[in-house]
């Protein structure tokens, strides 16, 4: 990615000092575009800090990169420089990391530049959603295309810039993952009136994704969800933000768990180990062996090669929703139940289903600053929303015509065993995680080494032990909630509501403050409404229902 700031290319000047002021300088000579005016920022937008490279996380755009396959340098993990670079006391900063000059200067240098009043070097949308920014001062200066910088606005190197057809795949890879097997069950559980739920959260989804982009585009240097809620709410909203994506991150790796236990005891029900007066049926004994074969892959120094092997996520994910076709419309494997029109009682856990649905926010910024045309965000977001809705409608609808309400909170698990469509889409469904689980849970764990003692930062113990205790305890949670539909309707009512629904359009109505229409505050309004009612409703229910299960 060679454009990380705007469709122009700007390289932040150095700055003597944080608090000094800018003094001011003209440079009246005609034609030359390459100079710009820098004053005294007297902005008052107090909620903004002097720098987001200086705020805890620094490592959410490295780790995310991976995580959705956004291309990006070979990334070294467990006591690299560029950890290194960013450790520091947790509580002695306040959050705030501490970076020496010789080691990573850029990091001084402010990411939101001060305002222009004049001229506005800043990225412009180029969708009509809201009128024209206010021209901003700024301490920058225009390059040409060929000077452009090598690093990004947190002072990491630049990834390559994506095709539209890449990033439609990296869009597809994040939004379409294990949710895709249970919507049969969100059928079951909401009837089919409640499948009428998937494409409200869809479109609803797609316009906040649109949100995230003008957001992005409202000043230079925001590049990061975290970066988003940083410049809406000053740092502690940076803080909350990150704090509920990686939740949302590490909660997922508990569903892989849980779901490795479920099918692999689906494909060895008899198996069973007694060790040391324990015994361990076969649910808990694959929920260990699998966590102990996933264990390796956490501590991998590189995940580079598992981020390129997960865009197989996509074929993954594929594969199994034509297993389930073939099992239906070749081997004639169900459709004996015409199912519920509505089922009003278990339909606030078919709405935390549908939300999980559209879980991939946290990766769409990443997405858009890693176009080599960002024009084509637009395009990317409705492809990849259209062919995954698509998808999750498809296998909804045949998955509830084959089980009707005897359907699983897996698909997987209701497939006869001895069919070889059943047996490809659950190896397939076993294996996908191996490659995912790692991907997944490294954004958190390297949240957590930032937090680290600067003397610690290099050491490789630390990291190690860091990943290996995130990975017990998913297998303690997973343990001890076992249920895969309802953790999963769980994490889509309270966390994807709030990352997919809520916060885009509180950020955006914050940012974009008297630069916006009376419709588009009505929409934001609505969706608001909409994602905490669901949140609400959702979370109750899922929880009551765990605990039901528990007792």
């Amino acid at each position: 990615m060679k454009n990380s700031i705007s469709e122009q290319s700007f390289y932040i000047e150095s700055e003597e000092e944080d608090d000094e002021h800018l003094e001011k300088h003209e440079n009246e000579e005609e034609g030359n575009e390459s100079d710009f005016s820098n004053e005294d920022n007297n902005d008052d937008e107090t909620n903004r800090p002097n720098s987001l490279t200086s705020a805890w996380p620094q490592s959410y755009r490295q780790s995310m990169d991976l995580y959705s396959n956004v291309p990006s340098p070979s990334l070294h993990f467990l006591g690299t420089p560029s950890l290194s670079r960013l450790g520091s006391s947790f509580f002695g900063s306040s959050l705030i990391r501490r970076h020496t000059p010789e080691v990573l200067p850029s990091l001084h240098k402010p990411l939101i530049l001060p305002a222009e009043e004049e001229k506005a070097p800043h990225r412009r949308s180029s969708h009509g959603l809201i009128p024209p920014l206010h021209p901003r001062k700024s301490s920058i200066k225009k390059i040409p295309d060929i000077e452009r910088p090598s690093k990004d606005a947190h002072g990491l190197p630049i990834s390559n810039q994506s095709t539209y057809g890449q990033a439609v795949v990296n869009g597809m890879n994040v939004l379409c993952g294990v949710g895709l097997l249970s919507t049969p069950y969100a059928v079951k559980e909401g009837g089919w009136a409640g499948l009428s739920i998937l494409f409200i959260f869809g479109i609803l989804s797609f316009y906040t994704g649109m949100l995230l982009r003008y957001c992005l585009d409202s000043q230079p240097g925001l590049e990061t969800y975290p970066d988003i809620g940083q410049a809406a709410f000053g740092t502690m909203g940076r803080i909350v933000i990150s704090i509920i994506l990686y939740v949302e991150l590490y909660a997922s790796c508990v569903e892989y768990i849980i779901l490795e236990g479920d099918n692999l005891s689906a494909i060895f029900p008899n198996a069973h180990l007694s060790l040391g007066g324990f015994e361990l049926d076969a649910r808990h004994l694959f929920v260990v062996i699998a966590a102990l074969a996933i264990l390796p892959t956490v501590w991998l120094r590189d995940l580079s090669v598992l981020s390129y092997i997960s865009v197989g996520g996509v074929i993954a994910s594929i594969l199994v929703v034509l297993c389930l076709y073939w099992a239906g419309l070749v081997d004639h494997v169900g459709f004996e139940s015409k199912g519920t029109v509505l089922n009003l009682p278990t339909l606030p856990v078919a709405i935390g289903l549908y939300g999980f649905c559209y879980s991939g926010h946290a990766v769409f910024p990443n997405i858009y600053t890693s176009l080599a045309d960002r024009s084509q965000f637009p395009a990317v977001l409705l492809t990849s929303f259209g062919l995954v809705t698509l998808l999750y409608g498809g296998t909804a609808v045949l998955g509830y015509l084959m089980f009707g309400d005897s359907a699983e909170s897996q698909f997987t698990l209701n497939l006869p065993k001895g069919l070889m469509a059943s047996k490809v889409a659950v190896w397939t469904t076993v294996v996908n995680p191996f490659t995912k689980f790692a991907l997944t849970l490294s954004p958190v764990a390297m949240s957590l080494e930032e937090l680290l003692p600067s003397k610690h930062t290099k050491s490789h113990v630390y990291p190690i032990l860091i990943r290996t205790a995130l990975t017990i305890s998913t297998v303690v949670v997973g343990l001890a909630v076992p249920f895969f539909g309802l953790v999963m309707a769980l994490i889509g009512s309270l966390l994807t509501m709030l990352v997919t629904l809520i916060l885009p359009c509180v950020c955006f109505l914050r940012i974009l403050k008297g630069k916006t229409s009376h419709l588009q505050v009505t929409i934001c309004v609505f969706i608001i409404t909409v994602g905490t009612a669901s949140a609400l409703i959702g979370s109750y229910s899922a929880l009551s229902k765990i605990i039901q299960s528990m007792i």
